[in-house]
């Protein structure tokens, strides 16, 4: 293999190409890419490539994973001179990019394979690896390998992205709650994205001016061991949470259960890093919680019961919760009649199968007989990590607007 350092470039050859980048994880390093005219900046905020925007606009640049992307030189529109492949640490991993070992790119292009190390970073929190750029009638590639103190925000704005509220193309209202001035700009950025995929999927769906309680509740057992210690139930948490913001005050209600169940306080939109390291635990004592007292089994019917005392009457304000669990749903014909008779209150439940696991009930919701109005959804993911926001909440939300309209109509909500 042919390494280039830093500041080198080489000739490629005009076909298709693939770009691994070691390093990057989606939630802790991510990846992007900036196709840029000759005044070194983006056309339009369709020419920024990252997980919420996973290919340009004509093809030719799409993220295959996490930590690649995949090229077709070819069909790179004439008036883009230059590709910039680069990565940000995520707003909730400390330190620089020099921290993450092994950082650094493989760039394979008509059977040539051409390593590129990320050397010489220091207190950069996002960098500019390579660039894949015009030469006359040809390309090169080019280590680069420098980037920005100021992270994804000075990142995003040197390259000439707009990452304002508006959105032209779907004239969606983004609510925005008083916490988020408690944010870093890096954060609020970040959380302006996401706002704005919900704000979408609620407009398209017919329910923009949607207002709700937003209950979550996470399975703590000790199937779910990995979503603990890979801290995937930390990123589900955060991206739930822009949720909140578009159909509640921002503040999600949580709950951890397996055998038992406690509520624990509301995660305010500003303090999400700092909820999450207090209270995402599978034991111990924490914030004044004994864990091992919610027990490493799960039973569905406690927490589930104290939600549905928690309602109020026929015509009250509608509720979401949101259920993420690694299945095991063993008391299946007490469970079933629980939903039975939740289905005539003012309750939507969205599960989310999360790991690989037998669902079993959970998989029947749609179809249980018995019931007022079809009062749950179900889906499942191996890894939400690969999934972009955009696609995540377009699953989460996209039955919650058709049973509030059922649930008008039957006056079970106000």
């Amino acid at each position: 293999m042919t390494r280039l350092a830093r500041g080198e470039n080489v000739e490629i050859v005009c076909s298709p190409t693939s770009v691994a980048v070691a390093g990057a994880r989606r939630g802790e390093v991510d990846l992007m890419v900036f196709q840029l005219g000759a005044n070194g900046r983006v056309r339009s905020d369709e020419d920024f490539v990252f997980f919420n925007n996973p290919s340009s606009p004509e093809g030719a640049v799409r993220l295959a994973a996490a930590d690649g992307v995949d090229l077709d030189l070819a069909a790179v529109p004439a008036d883009i001179d230059k590709l910039s492949i680069a990565v940000a640490l995520d707003d909730s991993v400390p330190g620089s990019l020099a921290d993450r070992a092994g950082l650094g790119v493989v760039v394979e292009n008509s059977g040539v394979s051409l390593g590129a190390d990320a050397s010489g970073l220091s207190t950069e929190r996002a960098a500019v690896l390579v660039e894949v750029y015009r030469r006359g009638s040809g390309w090169k590639v080019r280590n680069v390998s420098a980037g920005w103190d100021g992270g994804l925000a000075v990142l995003v704005t040197e390259h000439g992205v707009d990452v304002t509220d508006s959105d032209s193309a779907d004239d969606v209202a983004v609510r925005t709650v008083p916490d988020e001035l408690g944010l870093p700009f890096e954060k609020r950025q970040k959380l302006d994205m996401r706002k704005r995929e919900v704000a979408k999927v609620l407009l398209h769906k017919g329910a923009g001016e949607t207002r709700a309680r937003v209950v979550l509740v996470i399975d703590k057992t000790g199937s779910m061991r990995r979503q603990y210690s890979t801290r995937a139930i930390n990123r589900v948490v955060e991206r739930m949470v822009p949720v909140a913001t578009q159909i509640d005050d921002g503040r999600l209600e949580p709950y951890l259960y397996a055998k038992n169940f406690a509520r624990l306080p509301d995660i305010a939109v500003h303090e999400v890093d700092s909820w999450c390291d207090t209270f995402l635990h599978l034991g111990g004592v924490h914030g004044g919680i004994d864990y091992k007292a919610i027990g490493g089994y799960n039973d569905e019917l406690p927490i589930m019961t104290d939600i549905i005392s928690s309602l109020p009457p026929r015509g009250g304000t509608p509720t979401l919760v949101l259920f993420f669990t690694d299945g095991g749903f063993q008391q299946r014909g007490k469970i079933s009649e629980l939903m039975r008779r939740a289905s005539s209150l003012p309750a939507f439940w969205q599960f989310v199968g999360i790991g690989r696991a037998d669902y079993g009930l959970l998989e029947k919701l749609d179809t249980l007989d018995g019931r007022t109005l079809d009062n749950a959804g179900f889906f499942a993911v191996d890894d939400l990590d690969t999934i972009d926001d955009a696609e995540l909440y377009r699953r989460l939300l996209s039955e919650f607007p058709d049973w509030l309209r059922a649930a008008k109509s039957a006056g079970v909500v106000g």
